[in-house]
């Protein structure tokens, strides 16, 4: 599986590249804390699949990286997409590593 860091999405950010970032967690936790992705529930990804862009780079993220990983490996193993890439240690490491401003939770 294909994984990025918290530092290379940060330089994808402030260059402006072209990508999807999708948070896989629930609801409740994106009311927490967000770092403008597009939600998508881990329970719904494979029914709303057609959601997942597959011209660009997708980054797939949660709170620390386990439910992403879970989620990539599905989305390639069922529909077969190769742009995929997990966010190690999810939104835990985005808040230690880039905005430590986000809440803790």
């Amino acid at each position: 599986m294909k994984e990025i860091t918290v530092q290379q999405l940060k330089q994808m950010k402030d260059a402006g590249e072209k990508f999807q970032l999708i948070d896989v967690r629930e609801p409740y936790e994106v009311e927490i804390c967000t770092i403008g992705a597009n939600h998508i529930p881990m329970g719904e990804i494979l029914t709303r699949a057609e959601e997942v862009k597959k011209d660009i780079p997708v980054i797939v993220h949660c709170r620390s990286g386990a439910r992403s990983a879970k989620v990539v490996n599905a989305l390639e193993m069922q529909l077969g997409l190769t742009n995929l890439h997990n966010l190690k240690g999810g939104i835990l490491a985005w808040a230690n590593e880039i905005d430590q401003s986000l809440e803790q939770y």
